[in-house]
């Protein structure tokens, strides 16, 4: 072939080139790929991104993706995020240049989701307004305002002695099946017309526990204002590590829109086991009971997030109850004492008042809240301070009681007093109580309405006592939930409403029997 035709050759080819061209776009940004050096379970050694950031977004063969953690001088420990069961030693990875993001909006109310974005439930494909990225900063000092609103859990004990206030972070913790979800999920289903949005983070739970769940909260109606991020035991340890910070980064998005929202982690226990596994596997060296150092940074870099914000910005606030598992009633363990000191108070669950039928079983005497009180209504505090003195003297002398036969007459009145506080306090599952029926039944109980009646009747004595307080005017019921002072006039109406109502108790106590 002479060089004139070779020449013509070569045009040929780039004006064939050209026009494609015309016809295609091309993606001509350079590439940074690397490759898979060594698998393990949830974890990859990889080699070749020299350029790679810390928590950046990496792609890997079958659309599997994962997070660069461990950036050291010849390769790079990356998280998966799905199963590394397709994965092998030698697949090429890419760079993203962009970190872990989660579709936010008002479309995901109602829906359940995983922590990639990803549907669970049989409702269609995500719709999405915007994505954020996972991991974001907590909002500075000068942004925040103080707690000053109440959030009702509708639980009679929590609201009365123990309150929770928008923007607080109060931990739920207990042994195994002591009832700590179910105080959550009274919290979110009492939320209801309430204009305040709920989202509940499952982490590393079993498929029964979390359909249940979610059974429940559609059964009462809370699925419509109420987001559901899941993820299961059997998922790989890097979507259990990413799960919390997925779902407060959805929250956040309705927060700084000016909305009040509540955010479930049910629970940091399997968290911090998730990103134990992970750190072991990456070689970082154990610390205390074999976590890694950074184990407090971790929980307190998610928790910060729940703020109450300024006006400024909207006035939004996100109110975290995060949830943990204690083993025999060890709250001096490495997670509880961290978790303790992140957050603005405790509720602790007992197993000896739970298998002693007091539920929920919530051990007033190791609980605290050490925000809320601020925040609580005026009704409540002018109640919790007699309710708090009753039961703790009962508590006091109900051991040394059982040693002797003989007590005095005051003694026999704060026991028998005590009693009923502690019946009055038990309540069932799912059957949150508004602000005026807590009041009403908790005004008759600390002017001593129901110590004339009997323990086996204190059941129905109350149900009265929520019903007569229904009769009263609206406005008399609201007024507790709306006023800054104590409406005075108000608490005579439901003592008297009371007192009609536990009248024919009374008088059957006194018959002959």
């Amino acid at each position: 072939m002479g060089v004139t035709d070779y020449n013509g050759l070569l045009d040929d080819t780039f004006d064939a080139f050209a026009k494609h061209r015309e016809n295609h776009s091309f993606d001509l940004a350079p590439k940074e790929v690397g490759h898979v050096t060594s698998v393990s379970a949830g974890v990859v050694k990889v080699s070749g991104l020299p350029n790679v950031g810390y928590e950046e977004l990496l792609k890997f063969p079958g659309n599997l993706y994962g997070i660069a953690f461990n950036i050291d001088e010849d390769e790079i420990g990356a998280i998966l995020l799905g199963e590394d069961s397709e994965l092998n030693a030698g697949d090429l990875v890419e760079r993203t240049n962009r970190v872990m993001d989660v579709p936010v909006g008002k479309a995901l109310l109602g829906r359940v989701i995983g922590p990639l974005g990803q549907p669970m439930d049989d409702k269609g494909p995500i719709s999405y307004e915007k994505r954020l990225p996972i991991e974001r900063d907590a909002t500075a000092i000068m942004d925040r305002s103080a707690v000053s609103m109440p959030l009702q859990t509708g639980i009679k004990v929590i609201d009365a002695l123990i309150p929770i206030g928008r923007g607080q972070r109060e931990l739920i913790l207990g042994d195994r099946q002591t009832g700590k979800t179910a105080i959550a999920l009274d919290t979110i289903v009492n939320q209801k017309d309430k204009e305040v949005i709920c989202v509940y983070c499952a982490i590393g739970q079993r498929a029964s526990s979390v359909a249940k769940v979610i059974a429940d909260l559609k059964e009462n109606g809370a699925m419509a204002y109420t987001i559901v991020l899941v993820t299961e035991g059997n998922n790989s340890p890097g979507l259990q590590y990413i799960a919390p910070y997925a779902a407060t980064s959805i929250a956040e998005y309705f927060m700084q829109n000016g909305k009040d929202v509540l955010i479930v982690y049910d629970d940091l226990t399997n968290h911090a086991r998730a990103y134990r596994e992970l750190s072991l596997l990456l070689k970082r060296p154990p610390g205390r009971e074999a976590f890694p150092g950074d184990i407090f940074y971790i929980h307190s870099r998610l928790l910060e997030r729940s703020t109450h914000l300024s006006d400024e910005l909207g006035g939004g606030s996100l109110t975290a109850l995060p949830i943990i598992e204690t083993e025999a009633q060890n709250i001096a363990a490495y997670i509880p004492t961290n978790l303790i000191s992140i957050t603005d108070g405790q509720i602790y669950l007992s197993p000896k008042q739970f298998e002693l039928g007091i539920l929920p079983a919530v051990e007033v005497g190791k609980s605290v809240s050490r925000v809320g009180g601020k925040a609580q209504l005026p009704a409540y505090s002018a109640i919790a301070g007699d309710l708090k003195l009753g039961f703790s003297q009962f508590e006091e002398l109900e051991t040394f009681a059982r040693f002797g036969s003989h007590l005095d007459e005051e003694t026999r009145s704060i026991l028998e007093h005590g009693k009923r506080i502690r019946e009055i306090l038990k309540q069932n599952e799912l059957q949150p109580l508004s602000v005026a029926e807590q009041i009403g039944v908790l005004l008759a109980l600390t002017n001593g309405l129901f110590d004339t009646i009997s323990l086996e009747n204190m059941r129905e004595a109350e149900m009265a006592v929520i019903k007569s307080i229904a009769n009263l005017p609206e406005e008399v019921l609201n007024s507790f939930s709306s006023s800054k002072e104590v409406n005075e006039s108000g608490q005579e109406s439901m003592l008297t409403a009371s007192k009609t109502a536990l009248k024919a108790f009374q008088e059957a106590e006194q018959l002959p029997k």
